[in-house]
């Protein structure tokens, strides 16, 4: 027994595999059609227990670690799920532990607590348009006026931003560089806020994703997230809790790729045999199985590091680095794999490895791409 594996856990892995199967992965393809999830699916999410795994019970989480948040990724990929669809009902992942970490009581029950109880949607504001992974040069800006800050700018690429209540905003407060960075959080029907558009992207269909533009967008002082100026660093500090989740939906979406290309070589025949009796296809599905089973355990070692170990520790921002990398290509070896062994099929809309396949593309871009996280990795070495 490891703890990954306790009865309790376990129990865990089966009850979401279960809740997948019969809640997400009938309807996956419509959603993809449609572009965005339904706001039901955060109230089912919830009630089920499982929205809010790894939030801590005082704020309305579902409690558990980073360990019971990896089984749910594990389990409703294994289920049918993609990531694609986690990072749209997960994204208060991303938009809430700033404001937790903040604690303020105040945002904490106007924000965090009915978005993880599935009544309302958050969204994180930081990409702008000509930048992505340099946060220290945010462009939207936020001038105090009284008691209230007045916003001007734009955000793209925002996770969830058509469907958002809210979202927590990165915006410049003070002069240039990281320093001078501060967090909002902006209602959506504040005047002056507009949603641009619904961009159409290679993957991750049923995420919606949003253009955001802010016109002299009032938002009260209450609402700045921390003290002032010290955005950057709340926001650098939840980076490396999105580096190791997405190692997990990486690393997670390989081992369903390589569930499906297994069945799919035993089923398939040609020239008389199945698939499954080539060698060149058994030595795929090895190295595919190989891979895969690295990316897991070095994930997952870094996992049960970072439960007990501070976000700013050099060596856990370098592990998680090194692990999402690591598990971005080995997703991205795997799914192209599996789309072989599929051959024609794999190239269909109607294939579940086809969503994987696309899915799988932006996973070395966002939370960091995978040369900047080279890069960071390589100063962290003192190389």
């Amino acid at each position: 027994m490891n703890p990954w594996n306790t009865p309790e856990r376990e129990a865990l892995r089966t009850a979401v595999e279960s809740f997948t199967r019969a809640e997400i992965a009938p309807h996956i393809a419509q959603w993809e059609d449609d572009g965005e999830l339904p706001r039901e699916l955060h109230h089912k999410t919830a009630k089920a227990g499982f929205l809010a795994i790894g939030f801590p019970e005082e704020v309305g989480g579902d409690g558990g670690d980073m360990i019971d948040a990896g089984i749910a990724t594990e389990a409703m990929m294994a289920a049918g799920g993609s990531t694609g669809l986690q990072a749209s009902l997960f994204t208060h992942s991303i938009a809430t532990p700033h404001i937790i970490d903040s604690g303020n009581a105040d945002l904490i029950d106007r924000y965090v607590r009915p978005t993880l109880a599935g009544e309302m949607i958050g969204a994180l504001g930081v990409t702008e348009p000509g930048g992505g992974s340099d946060v220290a040069n945010i462009r939207t800006r936020a001038v105090r006026d009284g008691d209230h800050y007045v916003v001007n700018g734009a955000k793209t690429f925002i996770t969830s931003g058509v469907r958002a209540d809210f979202v927590t905003t990165a915006v410049r407060t003070g002069d240039e560089g990281h320093g001078g960075i501060s967090l909002l959080v902006i209602e959506k029907d504040t005047p002056g806020f507009t949603v641009g558009r619904s961009l159409r992207k290679m993957g991750w269909h049923c995420s919606d994703t949003a253009e955001l533009s802010f016109e002299d967008v009032r938002v009260p002082v209450e609402n700045v997230v921390g003290e002032e100026n010290s955005g950057f660093y709340l926001i650098a500090q939840q980076f490396v809790g999105e580096r190791i989740n997405l190692a997990t939906q990486s690393y997670a979406t390989a081992q369903r790729a390589l569930d499906l290309a297994a069945a799919y070589a035993k089923e398939r025949e040609t020239f008389g045999k199945p698939l499954i009796a080539r060698q060149v296809i058994r030595h795929k599905l090895v190295e595919m199985h190989s891979r895969t089973a690295a990316a897991r355990a070095l994930t997952r070692e870094v996992v049960e590091r970072a439960i007990d170990t501070p976000k700013s520790d050099p060596t856990l921002i370098l592990d998680a680095v090194v692990a999402k990398n690591q598990a971005v290509a080995c997703a991205e070896f795997v799914v192209h794999e599996a789309v072989q062994i599929f051959g024609g099929m794999g190239y269909m809309r109607e294939s579940e490895i086809d969503r994987h396949y696309r899915d799988a593309r932006i996973l070395g871009i966002g939370g960091g791409a995978t040369e900047v996280m080279k890069d960071l990795a390589a100063k962290l070495l003192g190389y």
